[in-house]
């Protein structure tokens, strides 16, 4: 604690238990005083303890409990549910609010006719509305419903001043059961827990102040089989919540395993197309410095020319080299023969052919060359096209149409049914395959539909689009 005193006499003494700094600047004496703190750094572990489970007390239970919080409707994507019809699987968005109200009709008509009044008399048709109202009240204000619950209870044992039991009389009984059990479902487990011990506050202090002349108590009943129900409410909370966070941990996982199989096939297209390019604007560069050499006595124009197309063609190369050589892994290794093309497709498919699928090809319009770019997609996309027929429906025929049209180039496979029966097992896959050939095709601007047949099998359809150079474009 610090304090400010006017400097009256430099010489006085200092106070046992104070430390005294004088400043004559300022000419006052700042004295600091020590106290004993009795923050929450000092207080008991059991203090803390005690100090949270009120906390929780007060949140739980006396923090606007009359709130209202109506009752959901059920989900119809459940195990049970979406199997109904369709009318019936609209209506089991209800069924809790149904069972609630058949408890409300069951605890009306204990508390009616298991008294000591006539089933048909006024205070006893009292008496059944009294256990029914707060089992209502858990579909719209659930914490009120179980206060509601505990003051009905003593009125319910007035009103059947005979009784023989106390302090819950059959129909207070299943009223204040069913209260417990529909809040603990609506809550959490520590909600669950200091209704228990509420309840448990309240027998005791019937039994002991307000026994009176009953010879019977069921407290015991009430406490042992209310903390049974409740301890199933709340160890399914527990089974339900942990399935709700493995699922969502599920989804974020195929999320995430979808984006990195499509970034680690970007990466690939990436590095492919990287070779493609590099090797192109080598040839550039060589070709640009041996053409003034083919030219007996060029002229100083030609010669600086070339020369410019040389320079940038070696500056285009070390900035691709640059830019897109971060996508290589440190073990990767370029390749040593040429990228694939389409002349290429006949040894994949003899190559398909040995693994045990047949396959045929047909080829339609006018057989071109291509850019790089295009080619080398196209064979992609036919190689994992051919490598899921294998995998997904081995022993089944195969077809690839490559069709060389005006605006570019279109690709169809499509395989049959697996015949029946089959000797090999197909392999399930996670869908890379198809992520990687849609990557290919949107990286050109194409287009790519895939799916079942009719007859069972599979086929994919592609148009890659090729724009044609005209006359007269540099």
């Amino acid at each position: 604690m610090a304090r400010l005193v006017p400097e009256t006499d430099a010489g006085e003494p200092v106070l046992t238990g104070t430390t005294a700094l004088t400043r004559a600047a300022y000419g006052v004496s700042v004295t600091e005083t020590t106290h004993p703190q009795h923050g929450d750094g000092t207080r008991s572990p059991e203090y803390r303890l005690f100090r949270n489970a009120l906390r929780g007390l007060r949140q739980d239970l006396f923090h606007d409990p009359f709130a209202y919080r109506p009752l959901p409707p059920r989900r119809t994507d459940g195990p049970f549910v979406r199997r109904l019809p369709g009318r019936l699987r609209q209506a089991g968005q209800h069924l809790p609010h149904a069972v609630v109200g058949a408890t409300a009709l069951l605890a009306l008509a204990v508390g009616s006719v298991s008294g000591g009044l006539p089933g048909g008399d006024v205070p006893a048709l009292l008496s059944g509305l009294l256990c029914a109202v707060p089992v209502l009240a858990t579909l719209v204000r659930p914490i009120g419903a179980f206060w509601l619950s505990l003051v009905v209870t003593p009125l319910v044992a007035i009103i059947n001043g005979a009784g023989s039991d106390w302090p819950w009389m059959p129909g207070a009984f299943v009223c204040h059961l069913a209260v417990l059990i529909v809040v603990a479902l609506r809550s959490r487990p520590r909600t669950a827990a200091w209704m228990w011990a509420l309840t448990c506050v309240y027998g005791f202090l019937s039994d002991v102040a307000l026994g009176g002349s009953y010879y019977y108590t069921n407290s015991g009943p009430m406490m042992v089989t209310s903390a049974f129900a409740l301890l199933v409410v709340c160890l399914w909370q527990v089974r339900h919540a942990a399935q709700e966070k493995v699922t969502a941990q599920q989804t974020v996982t195929a999320h995430e395993r979808s984006r990195r199989t499509l970034l680690e096939e970007r990466t690939n297209i990436a590095r492919e197309l990287h070779d493609v390019v590099a090797h192109h604007m080598s040839v550039v560069a060589i070709q640009a410095e041996a053409a003034p050499y083919r030219v007996e006595n060029p002229p100083p124009e030609l010669e600086r020319a070339f020369t410019t197309i040389r320079e940038n063609a070696v500056a285009a190369l070390t900035e691709l080299r640059r830019v897109l050589g971060v996508v290589r892994a440190e073990d990767y290794e370029a390749p040593d023969a040429p990228q694939p093309t389409l002349a290429d497709l006949d040894a994949l498919l003899d190559n398909v052919r040995d693994a045990g699928l047949s396959v045929e090809k047909a080829v339609t319009g006018a057989v071109r060359e291509l850019p790089p770019g295009v080619e080398l997609s196209a064979y992609r996309i036919v190689q994992e096209a051919l490598s899921n027929s294998l995998r997904h429906a081995p022993g089944a025929t195969a077809r690839v149409e490559v069709s060389y049209v005006l605006g570019g180039l279109g690709l169809r496979i499509v395989n049959g049914p697996m015949p029946e029966p089959s000797w090999v097992k197909s392999s399930p896959g996670a869908g890379h395959g198809i992520t990687g050939m849609r990557e290919r095709v949107s990286m050109l601007n194409g287009e790519m539909t895939a799916g079942p047949t009719d007859d069972g099998g599979y086929e994919v359809a592609v148009f890659l689009p090729v724009t044609v150079p005209k006359e007269g474009d540099a």
